[in-house]
């Protein structure tokens, strides 16, 4: 059966002072009118370093908020290259490998986080996001230094503790 066919069955007409009013009663499957909604695949965005914190809490408030903002690695790299590094939004999103205007929204939503759990005095999170890491970083279970390992080195060490307690950050 075609699209025009199903549109035909599916109507109900009703007449009202001359007027005539088309109601579509059933709504199609989209398999059946052909149209791919599918988002875009989101493009990875490129963090030269992972935040070296787990996350912060605010100090000296008697309420015990439960909630925690999540604080993406990516919304913390546009933080760092535009506010800490002063780099404009064009030389940022190049360095992160995503459009001007996508680094502005991620930007935005970094700013928006930050102001949320201020206001709110709510913890912040850094959780790993849509991003990759342009080299391989390391966190120590003992001390939770997060550091890399040049590819010279053989032994893989914490550098702060000499623990052997180590993992690769997810990449």
């Amino acid at each position: 059966m075609t699209n025009h066919q199903l549109l035909k069955k599916n109507r109900k007409y009703f007449y009202n002072e001359n007027i005539l009013i088309i109601f579509v009663v059933r709504i199609f499957s989209l398999s059946r009118l052909h149209f791919d909604l599918m988002p875009r695949r989101r493009r990875l965005r490129r963090i030269v370093a992972p935040p070296g914190f787990r996350g912060y809490r605010p100090y000296g408030v008697s309420k015990g908020s439960n909630e925690s903002i999540e604080l993406l690695y990516e919304e913390y790299e546009a933080i760092k290259l535009a506010d800490y590094d002063l780099m404009n939004h064009q030389e940022a999103s190049e360095l992160m490998g995503v459009s001007r205007p996508t680094f502005a929204r991620i930007y935005e939503s970094a700013r928006r986080k930050i102001a949320k759990a201020f206001v709110e005095t709510n913890e912040i999170k850094t959780v790993y996001g849509n991003a990759w890491m342009d080299k391989n970083w390391f966190v120590c279970n003992g001390c939770y230094v997060r550091f890399t390992i040049p590819k010279t080195v053989k032994k893989h060490n914490c550098p702060i503790c000499s623990s052997d307690n180590i993992e690769l950050l997810k990449q």
